[in-house]
């Protein structure tokens, strides 16, 4: 497994200190707000003295090396594609909105978790990302977002958030005490990884849990999201309660609508049985287009109907709007369009059959992948 080389936003206070050990102690506190507050690299810290710009500089390198970028028409939704240190790849998008804006980090390089209908699943898992790779994501896109303000960050892209628990909680906090996001506006997606909710409950930023549940029963939501088989759903709602006890937010439930898979009234009805007991809101997604699974999203007006079903039982859902699809937006697009040619196909491999109510839909196989890390 590779290394990252140690970047600007990796470096605590201490070791910035350790850098500056012949500066007065308040330069730590300008470099700090230079980065934080204000993102900007050493060499444009104005407020230094040049040599000490030019030393900063070379130490403490950016982690983050564009390598391709998307625009959507309009710009509304931009997709950043990194080029890491060590060669590996992750994916950031920033979506626009009216004054403000969302931007959706990575959390990993490549991903463990496997699930069969997402792009990152299919490429396997590379590595952690450190706690400057996460931030600097954020501080790039706030400032690609200006003059809007950035608002909410959503840790929904490539990797699981939780599987690299220590360096996302280190990032959180940087999030929200250095760059200055309430934890109300922080969002951490995991498709169930049971400890690390339980741990997360325990912390003292009440920061918003989404899971992705995408399947309502243990036969169908096994083969979309195989760690279920570890974490079955009776223990995944268990954790949800206590999170949802120990930090009093609303907890809120990922749902890709995928055609004959997930989006039919038995489905919509399981779907009610876990949200309403625990108040959750369901975020409807109709699938992006992802190669190698050739399985569709379901079409707008079953988006609707499923939609409509969910309130009639008193679930409250609303439906993502799917920007960027044209961008190839969706976690782990971007990355695999531009790997080399061939990734697609590798990842196909023999179908499952879903084993859920309705009929026998084929359900790809993901492709083989490293050794997922520990959970």
């Amino acid at each position: 497994m590779t290394t990252a080389v140690v970047g600007a936003y990796d470096a605590s206070r201490e070791e910035l200190a350790a850098l500056m050990a012949d500066q007065p102690r308040y330069r730590v506190d300008q470099v700090w707000r230079g980065l934080y507050a204000k993102g900007l690299r050493p060499a444009g810290m104005t407020d230094l003295p040049r040599d000490l710009r030019a030393r900063l500089d070379a130490a403490l390198p950016a982690n983050l090396q564009l390598a391709a970028e998307s625009r959507s028409h309009g710009s509304r939704t931009v997709k950043w594609l990194w080029r890491l240190s060590d060669g590996s790849r992750i994916e950031t998008v920033l979506m626009r909105y009216p004054r403000r804006a969302t931007v959706c980090v990575s959390s990993q390089a490549g991903c463990a978790m496997g699930c069969s209908f997402c792009a990152t699943g299919q490429s396997g898992f590379d590595r952690h990302l450190t706690v400057g790779e996460i931030v600097e994501q954020v501080v790039a896109a706030r400032r690609a977002a200006e003059p809007d303000h950035l608002s909410n960050v959503v840790f929904m892209g490539m990797g699981e958030p939780l599987a690299n628990y220590d360096r996302v909680w280190d990032a959180l906090r940087r999030i929200h005490d250095d760059i200055g996001l309430s934890a109300r506006h922080l969002t951490v997606s995991t498709v169930g990884v049971v400890p690390g909710i339980r741990r997360l409950a325990r912390e003292d930023l009440p920061v918003n849990l989404a899971v992705s549940l995408h399947a309502a029963n243990d036969v169908l939501r096994s083969r979309l999201v195989p760690l279920n088989k570890r974490y079955p759903l009776s223990a995944l709602m268990e954790a949800c309660r206590q999170y949802q006890a120990a930090k009093g937010r609303r907890l809120s439930f990922e749902w890709a609508l995928i055609a004959g898979v997930n989006d039919r009234p038995a489905d919509a009805r399981e779907l009610s049985e876990l949200a309403r007991p625990l108040g959750a809101h369901v975020n409807l997604i109709p699938l992006n287009p992802t190669p190698g699974y050739p399985v569709r999203g379901t079409a707008p007006d079953g988006v609707r109907a499923f939609r409509d079903s969910l309130g009639r039982m008193g679930v409250n859902a609303t439906v993502r709007q799917n920007r960027g699809t044209d961008i190839d937006a969706a976690c782990g697009q971007l990355a695999a369009r531009s790997a080399a040619a061939g990734v697609a196909g590798e990842a196909g491999g023999a179908a499952l059959t879903s084993a859920s109510a309705g009929g026998d839909v084929p359900i790809p196989r993901p492709a083989r992948r490293r050794s997922a890390p520990n959970l």
